[in-house]
């Protein structure tokens, strides 16, 4: 007996035959950081706007810069210093959406180490992530005019790992952590709130933009290629907008996509609550404001040791003209 398809299925297969392929590349491992982009591929957001989108997770051996420069992805996670630092390098990175609108990396310290304040700095060792999260200590310890090569006055480096080792094992004074998920992780360690000084680098006045969207500048010369941007990104930010009211729902997700079997709904949850805080203030758009503090960052990171930039960067020129398009 013959089948037949019906209108429905028909129309089905031809919007599968017209979907635009999409490759993400994130910074980091698959967790709540990244809730928004596999919401809107669980919820068919992206399949919504005539997208098949392909999300590969980042790890401790995967530089998003790197991947999207060998044509290994059309968009990465990255954070704004990593990016510019890019271009300076002469990939021409591009912000075309901004979905964390607050920072998450903050810097804690055991009180009975003896540090209450930034005062208290010289003759510390101090836990620092590197591979672009350096910027925003560096322009800190210039801002405060401490060294930081061990010298006397000044502080000691210690490359830090992923992970709160080096604060439990104290082989640091004070280490490095994002809100959702290191600083957790120290509370979850037994460590109470109350044994902690925290400092958050936004307060200290040298707050960097994290986790924004980025492409490569040549690619948005082709007016398909930035509506293909606009549709990602709609669908994107509808994701993170669902993440953020059904946080639960959102950390389910995530643990139901994460292939390696490491992490914990319980985690997850926790993660999503705090992601939430960062993304609740961001449409996609990003703040001229926030890119103008980003910069003035990096510039304060420039030493002979540690380059960052070594210029004030143009404008993202390009952020609106795909924004723009998405949120009409």
């Amino acid at each position: 007996m013959k089948k037949f398809l019906t209108a429905a299925a028909l129309a089905s297969l031809a919007t599968s035959a017209q979907a635009e392929d999409v490759t993400l590349q994130l910074k980091w491992v698959t967790q709540a950081q990244f809730a928004g982009y596999y919401v809107a591929k669980d919820k068919g957001f992206y399949e919504e706007e005539g997208l098949t989108v392909t999300i590969k997770p980042g790890g401790p051996d995967i530089a998003p810069e790197q991947v999207i420069a060998g044509g290994g992805a059309d968009i990465i996670t990255t954070w704004m210093p990593a990016a510019l630092a890019a271009r300076e390098r002469g990939l021409p990175l591009v912000n075309i959406a901004q979905p964390f609108k607050e920072g998450g990396l903050k810097f804690t310290c055991l009180k009975d180490s003896g540090v209450e304040t930034t005062a208290d700095f010289p003759g510390r060792t101090l836990g620092v992530w590197f591979f672009g999260n350096e910027y925003p200590f560096y322009a800190w310890m210039a801002k405060l005019g401490l060294n930081t090569d061990g010298a006397e006055g000044g502080v000691t480096v210690l490359k830090q790992a992923f992970n709160v080792d080096a604060l439990l094992q104290k082989q640091a004074d004070c280490i490095s952590v994002m809100s959702y998920n290191e600083y957790g992780q120290v509370i979850d360690a037994g460590i109470s709130e109350d044994q902690l000084v925290t400092f958050t680098y936004k307060d200290e006045g040298v707050g960097v933009l994290e986790d924004g969207l980025y492409v490569l500048e040549d690619r948005l010369a082709d007016p398909a290629f930035v509506e293909t941007m606009a549709k990602f990104v709609r669908a994107s930010m509808k994701g993170w907008k669902y993440a953020e009211a059904n946080p639960d729902e959102a950390a389910e997700i995530i643990v139901e996509n994460d292939e390696s079997g490491a992490q914990r709904l319980e985690h997850q949850q926790y993660m999503m609550s705090e992601v939430a805080k960062l993304t609740a203030g961001s449409d996609g758009k990003l703040d001229p404001a926030d890119f103008d503090q980003t910069v003035a960052t990096l510039l304060a990171a420039v030493s002979p040791d540690n380059p960052a930039i070594t210029k004030a960067p143009e404008g993202m020129a390009w952020t609106h003209a795909v924004t723009d398009i998405a949120l009409k």
